[in-house]
C-alpha cells in the first residue's frame, strides 16, 4: 500500500488532493489521507470581505473529498518525523507516509513586531477574520489601522473603509500601496482609497503595537480603536524542526520537481515552499500555488509508475485587487510578475476579480472530474523560464 499524506487543505493542499485522488483513483494500492485543521475551507482571497463584516459560503473539506476515496482527518499538525517518515495530529494520532506532500502554508508574521500578538488582529483564517467584524461592528465614531501597504493591507482598508463609512480608516506601512504595480494600475488604486477616504501614511516603520494604537519609529504614534496587522508572513516551524533544508524564511527547498532537496519523499507546495525559477523564487499566492499542487501530483503518480518527474515551470499573469465591493484595479504582468502597460480598473476589473476569487472550489470540482484538465491551466512563462 503506497500512503500518500496531504498537510493542510488551503488553495494548495486541496488542489493536490483532488488532483492525487482522481488520478490513482483505479489503484486499490494506494492510500490518500488529507489532515486540515479545520473542515471549513477557508477562502484566504475573501477574508478580508469577513472581517468587513460580509458573509461568505460554507464551503466543507469532507463534502468535496466525498467519494474520491481521500480520508480527511481534522486536526492540527504537530510534529513531522522525517526519518521514520510519519506525522502527528493533536499529539494523538500517528499517520505514516511513503509521500508527504507538505502544503501547511503562511500566516501573518506577528513576531517581527512587540505588541502584534497582544494587540492586533489578524487574517489568517476566518475565525480571526470573524472576530475583527465583531469589533468593528461594535465600533462608532473611531479609527482602524491597517498595518501593511501590500496587496493584503490595500484590499483589507478598502473593504473596512467601504462597508464601514463612519470608521477612520489609516493604512501604513513602509512602502506606497500598489508598488508592484504599474503607473496608470497604482494611480488608479490611489486614487480609490482617496474616494473611500482611506488615509495612507507609507514610507514609515512601526517600532510597536499599543492597546491604542502603533508607534513609529521616531517617536510619532497613530491612535487607533482597532489594529489589523498585515505586514509580513511566516511559516510553520514544523519542517525545519522535522531537519528538512529550509531556506532563511523557514520554506522548505525544493528541487525543479518541488521535492525537498533534502529528503525527496516529501514535496512542498504553496507558501510552505521555497520554489525557484529561473527569474527567482515564486511567492505565495492562490496564483501560484494551485499549479504548485497539481504538479506535484502528477509528479507523484509518475513516481509511482516507474517516470521521473518533469521540472516545475511558472509564469504569472496578474495581479488582481478589490477595492471594495464596487471597485477594483488589475494589473496584468509579465511571467517574472513585472508589471505590463495593460490594466483593467471599475466595474470590468470588479468582474475580473470576482471571477478570480471564485475560481478555486470549482476547480477542485473540476479536477475530480478531469484530472488532466488541470496540467494546462496555468502559464509556464516561456523565455522567461527556459
Amino acid at each position: 500500500m503506497r500512503k500518500i499524506v496531504v498537510l493542510g487543505a488551503g488553495y494548495a493542499g486541496l488542489a493536490a488532493a483532488v488532483s492525487l485522488a482522481a488520478r490513482t483513483k483505479r489503484r486499490d494500492d494506494v492510500r490518500i489521507t488529507v489532515v486540515n485543521a479545520a473542515e471549513r475551507f477557508t477562502e484566504r482571497l475573501r477574508l478580508h470581505q469577513t472581517a468587513a463584516g460580509e458573509d461568505l459560503a460554507d464551503l466543507r473539506i469532507p463534502e468535496l473529498l466525498t467519494g474520491t476515496g481521500a480520508e480527511f482527518v481534522c486536526g492540527w499538525v504537530t510534529g513531522v518525523d522525517a526519518a521514520a517518515r510519519n506525522v502527528r495530529v493533536d499529539d494523538e494520532r500517528v499517520l505514516e507516509y511513503d509521500t508527504l506532500v507538505y502544503a501547511l502554508g503562511s500566516v501573518s508574521d506577528t513576531s517581527a513586531v512587540p505588541g502584534v500578538d497582544d494587540h492586533a488582529y489578524t487574517l489568517d483564517s476566518a475565525h480571526n477574520a470573524e472576530t475583527l467584524a465583531r469589533r468593528l461592528d461594535g465600533l462608532g465614531d473611531a479609527t482602524v489601522a491597517v498595518c501593511g501597504s501590500g496587496l493584503t493591507g490595500v484590499e483589507a482598508a478598502a473593504e473596512i473603509a467601504e462597508q464601514h463609512p463612519a470608521l477612520r480608516v489609516v493604512l501604513i506601512g513602509r512602502e506606497e500601496p500598489g508598488a508592484v504595480m504599474g503607473p496608470r494600475a497604482k494611480a488608479y488604486m490611489h486614487a480609490s482609497l482617496e474616494r473611500l477616504g482611506v488615509q495612507v501614511r507609507s514610507g514609515v516603520e512601526i517600532i510597536k503595537v499599543l492597546p491604542d494604537g502603533v508607534e513609529l519609529a521616531g517617536g510619532e504614534s497613530v491612535a487607533a480603536d482597532a489594529v489589523l496587522w498585515t505586514s509580513g508572513v511566516r511559516v510553520s516551524p514544523l519542517a525545519a524542526a522535522a531537519g528538512l533544508q529550509v531556506d532563511e524564511r523557514g520554506r522548505i527547498v525544493t528541487d525543479s520537481a518541488l521535492r525537498s532537496v533534502s529528503h525527496p519523499e516529501v514535496y512542498a507546495i504553496g507558501d510552505a515552499a521555497a520554489v525557484q525559477q529561473t527569474y527567482g523564487l515564486i511567492h505565495g499566492t492562490c496564483q501560484s500555488s494551485m499549479p504548485t499542487a497539481v504538479h506535484a501530483a502528477v509528479s507523484v503518480v509518475r513516481e509511482m509508475s516507474g517516470k521521473q518527474p518533469k521540472p516545475f515551470r511558472f509564469g504569472y499573469i496578474h495581479v488582481p485587487v478589490s477595492l471594495g465591493r464596487n471597485d477594483a484595479v488589475i494589473q496584468f504582468t509579465h511571467p517574472d510578475d513585472s508589471p505590463k502597460r495593460l490594466c483593467l480598473t471599475g466595474r470590468r476589473a470588479v468582474w475580473y476579480k470576482e471571477t478570480v476569487s471564485s475560481a478555486p472550489w470549482p476547480a477542485f470540482r473540476r479536477l475530480i472530474k478531469h484530472p488532466a484538465a488541470g496540467s494546462f491551466a496555468w502559464r509556464r512563462g516561456g523565455r522567461y523560464t527556459r
